[in-house]
């Protein structure tokens, strides 16, 4: 299933991997936000899962970026991550 911006179902393969990750799956909440050339994918979690989510180091919203990055080249988009807590 392709969003309006193209993307297919990037948005709900964010959704499911930090679902997985976090104590509070029911917080996740995903906003995509297209430009021209350009999609950001808002995540907001509960407080407490933050850390979760960014990880020692930074080391897994580094992964979920990756992993955006990369199919954004396939697009031809560049794709970044705001990670915000609820």
């Amino acid at each position: 299933m392709d969003g309006p911006d193209g993307m297919g179902g990037m948005k709900e393969l964010v959704e499911e991997i930090v679902k997985a990750m976090v104590d509070y799956p029911d917080q996740v909440r995903v906003r995509e936000v297209a430009g021209t050339g350009t999609i950001v994918y808002e995540l907001r979690v509960a407080k407490s899962d933050l850390g979760k989510v960014i990880g020692k180091g930074g080391e897994n919203a580094k992964a979920i970026r990756t992993i955006l990055s990369a199919a954004g080249m396939k697009q031809k988009k560049r794709v970044g991550l705001e990670i915000l807590e609820d």
